[in-house]
């Protein structure tokens, strides 16, 4: 979809997740371990604000959380639509706890019980040290994008964030439940639209990635 008109007194968001860093690659868990992009991110990045300039959106405002990989992707977008991007931590990845710095195969060997409860999405499961469970994550996210509608209503927002965070603004928008296994792609640097409007959420567009050339979606609840 090229273009996502606005209607009314809607807010819509365009949410995008960041370029491809290393550890996406090896497929290792992130969290709040502040990863750069690798070359390919930094090339992802500057083909979505290509994108978003040809296509002609235009944002009021944008997003992104505090860590590096997204302030690298949202800087793309800033020089190109000449916004200033404000950083907020409820925007960063879900704390993985001790899982954090392991491959997905690495977790799932040296704890085999807590990767089930992981990958079953048990929503009230946190990780040892310092992790999150799926329901406290969702709660921060939730109040980030609320937050963003209510300051931003008749106008489109970019935001700039996590594939945890996509995964919980789509369940927002569609109502489908957190612990549901993924049935949707979250590429690096994709584009995907969901709006608010009197209260309620819905879901425009999905997984827009018509330029880029091969993304990843390494998450485990495909």
């Amino acid at each position: 979809m090229t273009n996502i008109p606005n209607t009314g007194q809607s807010c819509r968001i365009c949410l995008v997740r960041h370029g491809e860093t290393a550890w996406n690659a090896e497929h290792r868990l992130q969290g709040h371990i502040d990863i750069p992009l690798n070359e390919t991110g930094l090339a992802q990045a500057e083909a979505t604000a290509k994108r978003l300039d040809e296509t002609a959106q235009r944002f009021g405002a944008l997003y992104c959380s505090d860590l590096q990989r997204t302030r690298q992707t949202a800087a793309a977008i800033v020089r190109r639509q000449g916004l200033t991007a404000v950083h907020d931590e409820r925007l960063r990845e879900r704390h993985y706890g001790f899982f954090q710095g392991l491959t997905y195969d690495e977790a799932e060997q040296r704890h085999p019980e807590f990767y089930r409860r992981f990958k079953s999405r048990e929503v009230a499961f946190s990780f040892p040290e310092c992790g999150e469970s799926l329901a406290v994550f969702a709660e921060r996210v939730h109040s980030a994008l609320h937050d963003i509608a209510r300051r931003h209503t008749g106008s489109s927002v970019l935001v700039v964030t996590h594939g945890g965070v996509l995964d919980i603004a789509r369940r927002l928008a569609t109502g489908e439940p957190l612990d549901t296994p993924r049935r949707f792609p979250i590429p690096n640097a994709a584009l995907n639209w969901i709006a608010h409007r009197d209260g309620a959420w819905t879901l425009l567009a999905w997984a827009d990635e018509a330029h880029l050339a091969g993304a990843l979606d390494e998450l485990p609840n495909a």
